[in-house]
């Protein structure tokens, strides 16, 4: 049977974030962080009007920039800034994105250099290291800032289960090298589905999922139990011919595809280490989706405290983010099972639109960024909202100084401080340095996303981030001023250290 979303359960939203010019907002008391919400309300039926917000001037403070970047060294400082400012430069981008992907790379002594000249440039600035070793050195530099790292192995699609095997050990090796970090440093484990389940089978399953999403009765005998995966808005024209069932091999494949994440899941559950599952492309964003709500089922029901381990990613420039997640969390509260969701605003938009185009159908993703800003939003409010009441947890995971004031805001009115372990933000290392130290010092946890691995390996990873983010990139305006502002600062002061 097709799940439907009515009115009633969108109105579920009922506590948007939203922002007014300050001349509009009368001033707000603090608040006393040890205050409980009360019982969470039903639905409604009408939206409420949403709170005015004065997210300007409260919550978060960027004006001190000596306390913003006290952890930060002058060198690094100045190394970031440098970095931050050339990768600004479209064209600077282009040229690197094609010498990568040039013959030039064919060369080994061109290569070596090329490699050398990344590795002390843009690789220091986004990397955390090039093994677990070098890692674990920036772990405990960001630990002693007081932020905390989320935990990933640069790799890429895989094609084979050897390779598929190959990614699932770095991936076990970094779960394990975490009892050898300082306690508490390490908040999340991050996985690709991709790097241990050939691409190729996860397209195969997506597209079964899909044509099931459009004919109820079709079968498909080796399903788990899982959680809603589509809504009714979202898009399935990646599959317009019934598709051929799986081969007995490609049902084994997938079966080693779902036990290796299981055994990273319940190591991490052992260590009490939670694992976020990555989203990417919708082609084969239904089969991440499966594996991810089959795998939380089983390994976030009783126990932990009602914590969830494995948390999937919601893309919040998809159209039909509201309702997926509405879907998602009704149906695990159904069941009891708490859910977690690292939210982003996604990471393919270029691609997306590229391949609905050429198919001739309309993108999947939000018409302008104005929306797609609305819908992590409200999508952030929600979750607060859930796990202000005490269910699931969620990663706010941004780069937009708005939507992370809003947040905060939200997450302060709820009561919720740093010592409530279900809620947290988080930035990619090296970006977004302002909000990452802004944050920390409002008093939220805050956690920076750390890719590591030999500069060739993850070269994919870091160009594929290069082309998708070009507007993130050249947005970090506010970071570089500020960083700029406090090295003169410090130069001023005499303070070069």
């Amino acid at each position: 049977m097709a799940i439907r979303i009515s009115p009633k359960l969108l109105r579920q939203f009922t506590r948007p974030l939203s922002s007014t010019p300050s001349s509009t907002v009368a001033a707000v008391s603090p608040l006393n962080l040890d205050e409980k919400p009360g019982p969470e309300p039903e639905p409604t039926t009408t939206i409420p009007k949403p709170p005015i917000i004065n997210a300007q001037s409260y919550v978060l403070d960027f004006h001190d920039v000596g306390k913003l970047f006290s952890s930060v060294l002058t060198a690094k400082l100045l190394r970031s800034t440098v970095n931050l400012h050339a990768v600004a430069i479209d064209p600077m981008v282009d040229i690197g994105i094609w010498v990568m992907r040039s013959k030039l790379m064919e060369t080994p002594v061109i290569r070596d250099v090329i490699l050398s000249a990344i590795k002390h440039t843009f690789y220091e600035q986004f990397v955390a290291g090039k093994d677990l070793e070098e890692t674990g050195r920036t772990v405990r530099k960001i630990w002693d800032a007081e932020l905390r790292a989320m935990l990933f192995y640069g790799s890429e699609h895989a094609h084979d289960n050897e390779s598929c095997d190959r990614n699932f050990e770095a991936y076990l090796t970094t779960v394990e090298s975490s009892k050898s970090l300082p306690p508490s440093s390490v908040s999340f484990m991050v996985v690709k589905i991709s790097a241990i389940c050939p691409i190729s089978l996860l397209e195969s399953v997506s597209n079964l999922l899909r044509w099931q999403k459009k004919e109820p009765s079709f079968s498909l005998p080796w399903k788990l139990d899982t959680l809603p995966i589509f809504s009714d808005s979202s898009p399935l024209y990646h599959t317009l011919e019934k598709p051929d069932p799986l081969t007995r091999e490609e049902e084994i494949d997938l079966e080693l595809g779902h036990q290796r994440l299981l055994n990273l899941c319940r190591r991490c559950a052992e260590l009490n280490i939670p694992l976020s599952v990555d989203a990417e492309e919708t082609k084969v964003q239904p089969a991440i989706d499966y594996l991810t709500y089959s795998a939380a089922i089983m390994i976030n029901e009783g126990g932990h405290q009602g914590h969830p381990i494995v948390f999937g990613t919601m893309q919040a420039y998809l159209k039909d983010a509201r309702e997926r997640m509405l879907l998602v969390v009704n149906g695990a509260r159904k069941i009891g099972v708490p859910v977690g969701f690292k939210l982003v605003r996604g990471a393919y938009m270029a691609s997306e639109r590229k391949v609905a185009a050429s198919m001739g159908f309309e993108s999947p993703i939000h018409g302008c960024i104005e929306d797609t800003h609305a819908c992590y939003n409200d999508c952030a409010s929600f979750m607060l909202d859930k796990v202000a009441h005490g269910f699931g947890g969620v990663v706010l995971a941004t780069h937009n100084i708005e939507s992370g004031r809003l947040a905060a805001k939200r997450a302060r009115d709820l009561g919720i401080g740093k010592e409530n372990e279900r809620i947290q933000f988080a930035q990619l290392y090296g970006m977004s340095e302002t909000l990452s130290f802004g944050l920390k010092n409002a008093g939220f946890r805050v956690s920076k996303y750390l890719t590591f691995g030999p500069v060739a390996e993850v070269m994919p990873f870091l160009l594929r981030r290069a082309e998708e983010n070009r507007g993130l990139l050249s947005s970090s305006s506010l970071d570089r001023q500020l960083m700029r502002k406090e090295l003169s600062r410090r130069l001023m002061a005499g303070f070069l250290r």
